[in-house]
């Protein structure tokens, strides 16, 4: 048997026990005001025995929520929730870093402060987006949201971007101040980082828009104003190179994802987090591809989507990536790498508990009955 994805690995001076990763997903269960709850506490804990756990997008600021349920790190009551959930996955000896999210222009009116209008780079609309909000404040449980359009965004002034920045260094303290490992930054899936990042999203003529090096820029000033606060091995950043979602695409998408390798490799973060498109017929990131990133980057690589036991190896074996993350499948099979290392059949999850709801669809999968616990 191959042993590579059970073998440790070291982000930094942060040892991992296994080179399989738990990825972000939007699991909406949080109190109405963002606060995570005991339940989530059980839920990420539950995983602890993956090499490290990264939770689910939490916004940095009011501003940066763009669906009901999620959880921030813009309030002391936040912290102190996230901070029972980090306490009971070091109990369970797992790792887990928190990943610092702003939506941009994905939101709606009635979720950002004061009923404003989203912020983006520029005032483009993502065609047929929608984003769930709770008008009724009824909470999770309920599970009674209403998919709408996302707002309509308004364009940043180039005066306003530098307190987005502070907001996600704020965030970053808070994220340690709740005891988590490290932060990752959500450059990804078209969210605001994104929308800076691709031509497609960004129609500005200053200097956060044009070149691919000013469209870089909000990352570069990001990383940097978070690498102040936080140890630089202990940051990551997805990025998604050749995913269409939300409306983001570039037209130059190796050479715009080289280029911020390039950056984040300069600023010594810990780790890039690869989100490959993961639909049916989707592009797909050509090994050449893959061997130039690793070539520009030092550092530790993450690849995530559709990944399973056989394919993860191959990456591995091939020095494409350093760790895996597995995403849905961790959602019915809290022990995978128990399951992964003993070939065990995984457990399919229930898409209709994905998001929103109690207990039933999150907490309630068992693990593998020959499962040792301690």
């Amino acid at each position: 048997m191959n042993d590579i994805l059970f073998s440790p690995w070291r982000v930094g001076d942060l040892e991992l026990q296994n080179r399989i990763v738990m990825p972000p997903m939007t699991r909406s269960r949080a109190g109405i005001d963002g606060v995570p709850t005991e339940t989530m506490a059980r839920y990420y804990s539950q995983r602890a025995s993956s090499g490290l756990i990264i939770s689910e997008g939490t916004q940095i600021s009011q501003e940066g929520q763009g669906y009901a349920w999620t959880p921030g790190l813009h309030t002391q009551a936040q912290v102190a929730g996230w901070r029972v959930v980090t306490s009971a996955v070091h109990a369970a000896g797992g790792r887990i870093f928190a990943q610092l999210w702003h939506v941009g222009r994905l939101s709606h009116t009635s979720l950002q402060p004061g009923g404003g209008a989203p912020v983006a780079p520029s005032a483009l609309v993502a065609p047929g987006v929608k984003v769930f909000i709770d008008p009724e404040r009824r909470g999770p449980e309920s599970r009674a949201s209403e998919a709408v359009p996302h707002s309509a965004p308004r364009a940043l002034e180039e005066k306003e971007i530098s307190r987005i920045v502070g907001d996600f260094a704020r965030a970053a303290e808070r994220a340690l101040e709740a005891g988590f490992d490290g932060v990752e930054l959500h450059g990804a899936n078209g969210y605001l980082i994104n929308q800076f990042i691709d031509s497609g999203s960004n129609s500005r003529t200053d200097r956060y828009g044009g070149s691919v090096a000013n469209r870089l820029r909000f990352l570069h000033e990001v990383v940097v104003a978070v690498t102040t606060v936080v140890e630089p091995q202990r940051v990551g950043v997805r990025l998604s190179p050749l995913t269409s979602l939300q409306g983001t695409v570039d037209n130059t998408p190796e050479a715009t994802y080289l280029a911020a390798a390039k950056i984040l490799g300069d600023l010594r973060v810990g780790y890039i987090h690869i989100a490959e498109a993961d639909w049916d017929d989707a592009p797909t990131m050509s090994p050449a591809f893959k061997e130039a990133l690793r070539i520009v980057y030092p550092g530790t690589l993450i690849y995530a989507g559709r990944y399973d036991k056989t394919r993860a190896v191959e990456a591995l074996d091939r020095g494409w990536a350093d760790l895996i993350g597995f995403g849905r499948p961790f959602i019915a099979n809290p022990d995978l790498p128990h399951r992964l290392r003993h070939g065990h059949a995984l457990r399919q999850g229930d898409t209709s508990t994905y998001f929103g709801g109690g207990v039933a669809g999150y907490i309630d999968y068992p693990s593998h009955p020959d499962r040792n616990f301690s």
